[in-house]
């Protein structure tokens, strides 16, 4: 194998699994060791460099970054990035801002943007600090799309999504509240210079069974949640049935209990590890008394006398077609009484807005043909980003849609080609204080993860907006930092330095380190100490050692980021360094330093 490249800088952001895992890159090792040190303001603001809002995302994430963390490597439970990312968010000083200075004048380029959700505000918030005039076009009162009204309060309480929206819409935002655009040809002739369409996935999946349309006690969940939030729904009945398994299923049954239902189940075609609802979502829901009952497949709503008093679901047990894909059996019927249905079996776009005349491409499921670098539409200056784009995903997706298209939205408004993006940078610098020690805790904590405390259960139901999760106490926060391995701290190798003595490889408590003969990938995987089976993880492989002509080669997967190897070296062939993913945002180039 060639020597690997420790000079791109996505060899060492690939090595920092939850970074690499975050859609943002946001840099969760640096914002952990900065709440370690008690510095919550510093975290907070690294953290809103790449994902704007902290505090909402502290709260509703997906998480895609603590499924990827190195600790679960270790004792099977990741650190809790997003419940920390809170913790910065909730103890920073409120006052202090680092938001950039907006100018005093524009630069003369106007960006309409449809939808005040989370791709268009990030939008915004890129595009102001160069001088551009936003302009938001939002058919409801209020801003944040689907983060104001499918999150209920107990999960986001309202004063944190304002407090994140007003910090984008104070830099001098023009938005036009109750303004639903109708036709996108006509916005287009009003001569913006871009049109960014950040509109969500706001029509929810139907139910096409026999009684759909009998009863006005069948609702459809984001519809629903949305009336509760704008207090058109304060009510209803006491049992309950919601269709559907996913994080707005859950959001629906726990929003039921405090209106009123006493009776409330989740009705779930398949079995639980088919389930779309993440397991924390699921956890929280069980914990509030809800039975979610598997394998109920729906075949009719029930009425007597013009009133829906229940449904019926074939009871099916699933198994593996000839072609892979899961196929149902019915075992017979149930009918289970209930005075409201709530249907949250997913969401589409709707774009009807939107005609088929305007040189905007439309493919598959009628979405609109769009680059996933560029996030630009067929036609030249339109771009598309967060559900509207492919389909509903987390607000953490959306941002990051945000960002690259108002790279792209800067670079046409500049006349340049969308297609050139910015690369990434890097910092790449020593930790090194003294002959034994490195300015990061390099100690291994057998700490169990925290676990989150909750408001108790009979609180939570008296009023809509109180907040369940509290949130971690001091121990809990000083705990839990560090059971972080800091993995952006990495084992550099200079090669010509080595003296093969194979003291790393002895202190190596993961056995990671082998010195090797080199040969092609594939073989060498296979003859290192431990066999580097994870594929998906590079391995890196110095130069030829100055002694034997082998190659040092480490499996970037096992890694602890202890350090002892760099401590043991007797030659300083092992260093660790800090490494810094230095991102691009629209009207701003990336660096590298390395030291």
């Amino acid at each position: 194998m060639e020597p690997t490249d420790v000079t791109n800088p996505d060899y060492y952001h690939k090595v920092v699994d939850c970074q690499w895992g975050c859609p943002a890159h946001t840099n969760v090792p640096e914002y952990i060791r900065l709440i370690a040190q008690g510095r919550f303001t510093d975290s907070y603001w690294l953290n809103r460099e790449s994902n704007v809002f902290p505090g909402v995302l502290g709260r509703t994430c997906d998480r895609p970054c603590e499924p990827a963390c190195r600790r679960t490597r270790i004792d099977g439970k990741p650190v809790a990035i997003c419940r920390l990312k809170r913790v910065a968010a909730d103890l920073r000083d409120p006052t202090e801002s680092r938001l950039p200075e907006i100018p005093k004048v524009g630069n003369g380029k106007r960006i309409a943007l449809v939808g005040a959700g989370p791709a268009s505000l990030t939008v915004c918030n890129d595009l102001m600090p160069l001088g551009y005039e936003c302009v938001i076009f939002e058919q409801l009162s209020k801003p944040g799309g689907l983060m104001r009204t499918n999150i209920p309060a107990f999960r986001l309480p309202g004063n944190v999504l304002d407090e994140e929206i007003d910090m984008i819409l104070d830099m001098g935002v023009d938005v036009r509240y109750s303004t639903p655009i109708a036709s996108l040809k006509a916005l287009l002739d009003e001569g913006w210079d871009a049109v960014f369409i950040g509109s969500g996935a706001p029509k929810g999946k139907n139910l096409e069974i026999p009684g759909r349309y009998d009863s006005d006690r069948v609702h459809i969940g984001i519809e629903w949640l949305e009336s509760v939030h704008f207090e058109h729904i304060d009510s209803i009945g006491e049992r309950v049935l919601v269709i559907g398994v996913g994080n707005t299923a859950m959001d629906c049954c726990r929003t039921a209990k405090r209106l009123g239902g006493k009776d409330v189940r989740v009705m779930a075609r398949k079995s639980k590890e088919y389930f779309k609802a993440s397991e924390w979502e699921l956890a929280d829901t069980e914990e509030e008394l809800v039975e979610i009952m598997e394998n109920h497949s729906p075949t009719r709503f029930i009425l007597e006398d013009g009133k829906l008093v229940g449904m019926e679901f074939e009871l099916v047990t699933w198994h593996e077609g000839s072609d892979g894909r899961l196929r149902s059996q019915a075992h017979g019927t149930v009918e289970i009484p209930c005075d409201d249905v709530i249907l949250a079996i997913g969401q589409d776009n709707a774009f009807p807005w939107i005609e088929r005349d305007i040189g905007i491409e439309f493919g598959d499921w009628e979405m609109p043909v769009v680059d996933r670098t560029t996030f630009q539409t067929t036609r030249d200056g339109v771009f598309v980003g967060g559900d509207a784009a492919w389909g509903p995903e987390n607000i953490i997706w959306a941002v990051e849609h945000g960002h690259q298209a108002a790279i792209s939205i800067h670079s046409h408004c500049q006349r340049m080609p969308v297609t050139d993006r910015p690369a990434h940078g890097m910092n790449l610098i020593s930790q090194k204080m003294g002959m034994r020690e490195w300015s990061y805790s390099n100690d291994y904590n057998p700490a169990e993860r925290a676990r989150m405390t909750h408001i108790d259960l009979r609180e939570r139901f008296r009023e809509l907006a109180v907040e369940v999760e509290l949130g971690f106490d001091p121990e809990q926060t000083a705990r839990e930092v560090e059971r972080c391995l800091n993995c952006d701290i990495q084992t550099h190798f200079i090669d010509y330095l080595c003296i093969e003595c194979d003291a790393c490889i002895d202190i190596c408590p993961v056995d990671c380190l082998t010195i090797i003969g080199n040969g092609g990938e594939v073989e060498l995987r296979a003859r290192l100490t431990v066999p580097a089976e994870n594929l998906e993880q590079d391995i890196y492989v110095s130069g030829a050692l100055p002694q034997t002509g082998r190659v040092m080669v480490k499996d970037e997967d096992l890694c602890v980021h202890c350090g002892l190897c760099a401590e043991r070296c007797p030659t300083a062939a092992w260093d660790m360094r800090r490494f810094e993913l230095i991102i691009p945002y629209a009207g701003q180039a990336s660096c590298a330093v390395h030291a």
